[in-house]
C-alpha cells in the first residue's frame, strides 16, 4: 500500500470511530432509562406516601375543630344564665357529614378543681364531645368555671 492510501484509510477508521461515538452519545441505553424510571418510581412513591399522610393528618384536624366548635357552643349555652343550675345534658349534632355526641355537666367546683380560689358559688361546666374516627372514638373536653355574681358584690 501507499503511504497516501494508509493515510487515507486511517483517516476513514478514525472518521468512522468518531461517528460511532456520536451515534452513541446521541440517546440513553435502554438500561439507563430502566435505571432512571425505577429511581423516579421510589421517589414518587414516597412523595404519594407523604400525601396520604397529610391527607389524614388534615383530615383528623376538621374532625377535631369541629368538635371544639360543639363543645365552644356548648359551654356558651350552659353558662348564658347568670348562675346556671347543677345539671347534665347531652345531645348530637351533625357538623360536615360528621357526627358528633356532647355531654354537658354543671356541677358545683370543689377544691380539686380549682387551687387557691374560694369555691362559694363557684360553678364548673364541663363538656365533652365524642366522635366515630374510623374504628377510633375519638373524644376532646373543655372546661369553664361560672361565678355567683350575687356573692361577689
Amino acid at each position: 500500500m501507499e503511504p497516501s492510501q494508509d493515510v487515507e484509510q486511517s483517516h476513514r477508521a478514525q472518521e468512522t470511530m468518531a461517528q460511532a461515538a456520536t451515534s452513541r452519545t446521541k440517546g440513553f441505553t435502554f438500561i439507563e432509562v430502566l435505571v432512571a424510571l425505577a429511581i423516579a418510581s421510589i421517589a414518587l412513591v414516597g412523595l404519594l406516601t407523604l400525601h396520604l399522610l397529610s391527607m389524614a393528618t388534615a383530615d383528623a384536624a376538621r374532625e377535631l375543630t369541629q368538635a371544639v366548635f360543639v363543645a365552644q357552643e356548648q359551654l356558651a349555652i350552659a353558662s348564658a344564665p347568670d348562675y346556671p343550675r347543677q345539671s347534665v345534658s347531652s345531645g348530637t349534632v351533625e357538623r360536615n357529614a360528621l357526627e358528633l355526641a356532647w355531654k354537658t355537666e354543671i356541677t358545683n367546683a370543689t377544691a380539686a378543681d380549682v387551687r387557691n380560689l374560694a369555691l362559694k358559688g363557684l360553678r364548673q361546666i364541663r363538656t365533652t364531645v365524642t366522635w366515630q374516627h374510623g374504628s377510633d372514638r375519638k373524644s376532646t373536653e373543655m372546661t369553664t368555671y361560672v361565678a355567683d355574681s350575687k356573692t361577689h358584690d
